[in-house]
């Protein structure tokens, strides 16, 4: 048993124990008043009930001081229901009311504030904004609604009727948080909507609202159509066990020679409907077939791949890299086909520090021929310490540069990882090129990889 809850459970006890000492004093002194005053008279029923009556006071104490403590209906902080209560209480709501509204509100920047003005700060920020918000909703006309605090600096409020009364609202919510400042704090907040037509179920609900914020926050948010959750998850469930894959590649150029061929992997759903990797991938992540997925793609790949001298580059996710199961079974299948050439290329957001078993790992498999790519170069800081730190062949530049116009304005920043690149012996790519300014300018910057429309329409 951990410190904290063996300190929980003294302390509860002591708790129960000065709780229950009144009662228990004044029961003894009943019981012995009855003692003293009637004891020629008592008969052998009274003893029995004296000593139930203590055991069932002393029970019925310890039980509501343990339950008590168990349901927890407010958060400390921000005053708000925490998200257990907040969740018991949506999913009643969503059950009694068809037409059913979620926002999410979330503090952007709350790590960086209690990095740079302590904890405390942070604590008075997501007090303020609850209040905030309480306020602006209130000249809106819209009071006595849940409000929870989910975590971090998120906030889900649920509201009667359908998004499209609340659209505005959240919208000018958001506009008018822009010049938020609490004591020379900075306050960033955004938010997401969402409502009961997408799913009757809570947790598809909450995915669907920060599905939809970081999709705000990249400006890549398109409206798509909307497939209920539980039925995706079944489509691609279907899909990965019975091998319904599309695999398409695109060739790799340098000068006008093909190196390598870069493969796309769409799955094919019921009714011939084809799901792209950006509606799979977070399913699949979600339901832990990360690892099983990527053994099946690079099998596929394996099998089917036709132009035997070429090398074939495949999107993996870094965690199955690192996973054993991965790595025996990718060793098993590139000892089969060891005819064919396979680089993995690799997408990491968050840093993974033990760079010396990274590089363990990437030794291994570079023994049985393969080659390892890092993507997304000048757009995320963890492929930048990647390339400064992981004995790797080649690097990719995020798409931001894939254009003229980007790419003139950063060709100094291009150029110097460019540099540093090829001075560590690894190779530059880049994708997406679709013009001939785009790719002279590649050409003048020295890049060694390209790739794109404006190269497979000059080959065809």
């Amino acid at each position: 048993m951990m410190l904290p809850q063996t300190k929980e459970r003294e302390y509860r006890f002591k708790l129960a124990l000065r709780m229950g000492l009144p009662i228990f004093a004044l029961i003894l002194a009943l019981i012995f008043h009855t003692l003293i005053t009637n004891y020629t008279t008592l008969q052998t029923s009274f003893y029995i009930e004296a000593v139930l009556l203590v055991v069932v006071s002393i029970y019925f104490i310890f039980f509501l001081i343990y339950t008590g403590f168990d349901v927890k209906i407010t958060d400390n902080v921000t005053k708000t229901f925490t998200r257990e209560y907040l969740y018991q209480y949506l999913q009643k709501e969503i059950k009694n009311k068809k037409k059913y509204t979620f926002i999410l509100i979330s503090i952007d920047n709350l790590n960086d504030i209690n990095n740079l003005y302590g904890i405390k700060n942070g604590d008075k920020v997501l007090k303020f904004v609850t209040e905030w918000i309480t306020q602006y909703l209130k000249k809106e006309g819209i009071e006595n609604y849940p409000i929870g605090h989910i975590k971090g600096g998120d906030f889900i409020i649920g509201l009667e009727g359908l998004k499209d009364e609340y659209n505005t609202i959240l919208e000018l919510l958001c506009l008018k948080s822009n010049e938020l400042k609490i004591d020379d704090i900075e306050v960033n907040i955004s938010g997401a909507i969402t409502d009961s037509s997408y799913s009757k179920d809570l947790n598809y609900l909450t995915e669907n609202l920060f599905e939809l914020q970081n999709k705000n926050k990249n400006n890549k948010y398109n409206k798509e159509e909307e497939i209920n959750p539980n039925e995706l998850e079944l489509m691609i469930i279907d899909a990965i066990e019975n091998k319904n894959l599309l695999i398409m590649s695109q060739e790799v150029f340098t000068a006008d020679k093909i190196v390598f061929r870069e493969c796309y992997v769409k799955l094919k759903g019921q009714n011939n409907k084809i799901i792209h990797p950006k509606t799979y991938l977070k399913v699949i992540n979600k339901l832990g077939l990360g690892v099983s997925f990527d053994l099946l793609v690079l099998e596929e790949i394996l099998k089917n791949c036709n132009k035997k001298e070429d090398i074939y580059a495949v999107n993996i996710l870094p965690t199955s890299l690192r996973n054993d199961k991965f790595l025996t079974k990718t060793k098993e299948l590139l000892k089969e086909y060891n005819n064919i050439k396979i680089m993995f290329v690799l997408n990491e957001m968050q840093y993974y520090s033990y760079t010396s078993r990274y590089n363990s790992i990437i030794k291994s498999l570079k023994n049985f021929g393969v080659l390892i790519a890092i993507d997304r170069l000048g757009a995320i800081h963890t492929s930048f310490l990647y390339l400064r730190e992981l004995n790797i062949d080649v690097v990719r530049f995020d798409t931001y540069y894939s254009n003229s116009e980007k790419l003139g304005q950063n060709r100094n920043i291009i150029e110097g990882f460019n540099v540093m690149a090829h001075e560590k012996g690894i190779k530059t790519w880049i994708k997406n090129i679709e013009d001939k300014a785009t790719h002279a300018l590649i050409k003048e910057i020295g890049i060694d990889y390209v790739q794109g429309k404006y190269f497979s329409e000059l080959q065809g």
